[in-house]
């Protein structure tokens, strides 16, 4: 029988999902074949509207080999095995004359764990242990968490937490889950055969296709020991997030708190002297940290050294201790030893690693209002890490709408440890990059407007001139406006400020769900929403309520960041330009995920307005400009009033 060809797999899978193919579906598609025939690696950019996702899943179907889908958010995850994979899976069925199996797969504490349920959370000595759903009072929220997810473990099939809906709090999730650290294993656990995480991996195990989250494919490289089943094709989406996903996998921290948990859980399992040993090196870590200033640490302070030492050493002999020791009394003593270990090895991990002092970790302190001053550790860079686990052993396709800034793939592909593009050697793994565009019309659907008139922001101070031009822009647009703020102070500033001069009604992230507050945007043309980061990459609203999308400046690191600071001068000590490196391709990835918030359809239009001059002025800017798609470009105010006067009467004319 002769092998069904990818554009005739491409039609059909389009077709079921009710979509149109475009050209840069078809190149992408193409693309991934020849990297999956090849075992070679690609960098693939396609804008939204591309329809990427079938893009890839289609050759990767079509190849036969498991095939491990990575993504960053959870919406995407469940796009794929909810709505692309069964139609895809359907559609191709006749002519591959199989039917490819899929399963998702994430990290363990996702899942109810019946032990955890049905045997109570291990707690800390002074609330000894107990039933969490007789302690939690029934009328408290917790209480009325705990009481439907205690229904909900018996009518679920998957126990993902994520299919639970509404859903609940941390804390109530947190009282029927485990880390895989505190888990017992399948073959010890009385509910092992009934386990949710093990019936997941099963699933993998078994799939053609599995669809991942960032973390845990990022744990699988990092811990060593394999949790992603074997796989010869690994297809990474939203590609721009995996470094800052990865960093924060491979992110150590230590507070007060959690070091005096670990404590108590360990003390009801070891004798007095060896628990008293690490309560003495606990409260002296607690004093040093009511101290700590917020700042990177170059060099670890005596004081902190000697606190260190102290935890490191009493936590080695306490696991050591629990390792050897049973004590029938305890209840559940499986649980609760499994659960001690846990914690008591985490702090020992990340103080012996902040002593070692590794030239490639940063450290630093946090202060936080509330919960007071946390240590951390964190990779100075992740790039050999991922160049090393990996590009190894498999074909890797790497795709967003947002992995070419300035103009080319090297920035992108630099922080995944690959050397630029047609660079070949023996331990260099070689890639080709490429830009399969976007069905959009971007210089006639969208105007990219500066505000060059306004004044350079600086780092403290509302901006009078600022707050004037943002008024007369929403004004002229009719609302229908998305404002990317760089801080939650911007944010929250401008939002009082305009409550008090427009009458257009203002959501602002954080006082509402962001699911709640996107669908309540979409829902009216007049109303603005106002945000920060998760807004910056997470709104899909196409049509007239998004027809105005404002970036307050250019979203630079703060220069008191401590790990971004400290990968900017690693490059300069090298040699290169640590500014357009780190700060520089920081702001492009996020203008450009901030710009591709205008257009999500063939028939949006409008306006991305950025209040900060320097994009027109600085010499970086044209670096930042080119990483944007490439709307019509102008810096004439009263043009760009004109425009959005003219977009919103035409929407009005629809009545929209």
């Amino acid at each position: 029988m002769t092998k069904p060809s990818l554009p005739d797999l491409l039609h059909a899978a389009v077709s079921a999902v009710g979509g149109t193919e475009r050209p840069g579906q078809v190149a992408m598609a193409e693309a991934v074949a020849e990297a999956i025939d090849d075992n070679s690696h690609r960098l693939i950019q396609a804008g939204t509207g591309t329809g990427k996702s079938l893009g890839y899943l289609v050759p990767a179907l079509a190849h036969g080999e498991r095939v491990v889908v990575a993504t960053a958010t959870l919406a995407l995850q469940r796009q794929l095995v909810e709505r692309d994979l069964p139609r895809t899976v359907e559609a191709l069925h006749p002519q591959l004359r199989r039917r490819p199996q899929f399963a998702m797969l994430k990290g363990r504490s996702n899942y109810l764990c019946l032990h955890r349920l049905h045997e109570g959370a291990p707690q800390d000595e002074e609330e000894g242990l107990f039933d969490q759903f007789e302690a939690a009072a029934p009328t408290s929220k917790l209480g009325k968490d705990l009481l439907r997810l205690r229904d909900w473990a018996d009518e679920t099939e998957s126990g993902d937490r994520d299919d639970l809906t509404p859903g609940v709090s941390d804390k109530a999730w947190s009282q029927v889950s485990v880390s895989s650290r505190e888990c017992l294993g399948a073959t010890k656990c009385a509910y092992g055969a009934e386990c949710f995480a093990e019936a997941a991996r099963e699933r993998a195990k078994l799939a053609d296709v599995v669809v991942t989250n960032h973390a845990l494919l990022a744990i699988d490289a990092i811990e060593g020991a394999p949790v992603l089943p074997q796989h010869e094709v690994l297809i990474v989406d939203e590609a721009h997030e995996l470094v800052s996903r990865v960093t924060g996998v491979a992110t150590g921290e230590l507070t007060p708190g959690q070091v005096n948990r670990a404590v108590k859980r360990a003390a009801k399992l070891v004798d007095e002297k060896t628990a008293d040993s690490l309560q003495t090196a606990s409260e002296t870590f607690e004093r040093v940290m009511e101290l700590a200033l917020p700042g990177r640490l170059e060099q670890i302070p005596e004081d902190l050294g000697y606190a260190l030492a102290a935890l490191r050493d009493s936590a080695r002999n306490v696991i050591s201790a629990i390792g050897a020791t049973r004590d029938k009394s305890v209840h559940d003593e499986d649980a609760v030893r499994k659960q001690a270990l846990a914690a008591v090895e985490n702090v020992h991990a990340v103080a012996e690693r902040i002593m070692i002092g590794s030239e490639y970790d940063v450290v630093w302190y946090e202060r936080h209002d509330r919960f007071g001053a946390t240590l951390r550790v964190a990779p100075l860079s992740v790039s050999g890490l991922l160049r090393e686990k990996l590009f190894e052993d498999r074909s890797v396709v790497l795709t967003s709408a947002t992995l070419k800034l300035g103009g080319d793939f090297n920035g992108v592909a630099a922080s995944l440890g690959l050397s630029p593009e047609g660079v070949e050697g023996e331990d260099v793994p070689s890639w080709r990059g490429l830009d399969v565009g976007s069905p959009f019309d971007y210089p006639k659907q969208g105007i990219l407007y500066v505000a060059k008139h306004l004044a350079t922001p600086g780092r403290e101070g509302t901006r009078g001139d600022m707050m004037d031009e943002l008024a007369e822009l929403i004004e002229a647009a009719g609302g229908r406006t998305l404002g990317l703020f760089s801080s939650m102070r911007g944010a929250k500033a401008a939002a009082e400020e305009l409550r008090g001069r427009l009458d257009n009604p203002i959501l602002l992230q954080g006082e509402e769900t962001l699911g709640e507050l996107i669908k309540n945007f979409a829902a009216d043309p007049r109303t603005c929403l106002f945000g920060t980061l998760s807004l910056w990459q997470g709104v899909d609203v196409p049509g007239p309520s998004c027809q105005l999308v404002i970036m307050d400046r250019i979203p630079f690191p703060r220069p008191d960041d401590p790990l971004m600071s400290a990968r900017q001068k690693s490059v300069e000590e090298n040699g290169g330009n640590g500014f357009m490196a780190v700060a520089a391709t920081h702001a492009a990835l996020l203008m450009a995920q901030g710009a591709g918030r205008l257009v999500r359809a063939s028939g949006d239009r409008g306006v991305v307005a950025v209040l900060d001059p320097r994009l027109a002025t600085a010499r970086y800017g044209s670096f930042l400009r080119a990483s944007l798609p490439d709307f019509w470009y102008t810096t004439d105010r009263n043009q760009v009033r004109r425009s959005l006067a003219a977009i919103d009467a035409s929407a009005k004319a629809d009545g929209k």
